[in-house]
């Protein structure tokens, strides 16, 4: 069964930082290409930030310099350090694959507001 947990949001001052994390059940982390989401209040979710198992990554215009994704494929786990956070960053954070499955977890709330 695939499962998704993330965790790690919470409320921040513009100009924290914050560190996600998602564990992924082993099928679905076997896949090459991992991603972390999010979807703000009114808004469709977007893909901000990817991770290949070699290490390459990619981001999303708005977080580049400002957001750095990881995994530890030996603990089938990806991270996202966010720094310099903004409020426009407010949002659930998910993580799946890239392109995503229909599985989703429930995701982590960051919160930016002073």
């Amino acid at each position: 069964q695939v499962q998704l947990v993330e965790s790690g949001g919470g409320l921040v001052q513009p100009g924290g930082s914050l560190r996600l994390s998602c564990v992924a059940s082993g099928s679905i982390f076997s896949i090459n290409a991992m991603g972390w989401y999010r979807q703000a209040p009114g808004k469709q979710r977007e893909l901000v930030a990817t991770i290949i198992r070699g290490g390459y990554t990619n981001y999303a215009g708005s977080v580049k310099g400002r957001f750095t994704i990881s995994r530890d494929n030996a603990k089938n786990t990806v991270y996202l350090q966010m720094n310099s956070l903004k409020p426009e960053d407010t949002a659930v954070y998910y993580c799946n694959t890239v392109p995503n499955t229909v599985y989703w977890g429930e995701g982590t709330l960051v919160t930016v507001s002073s």
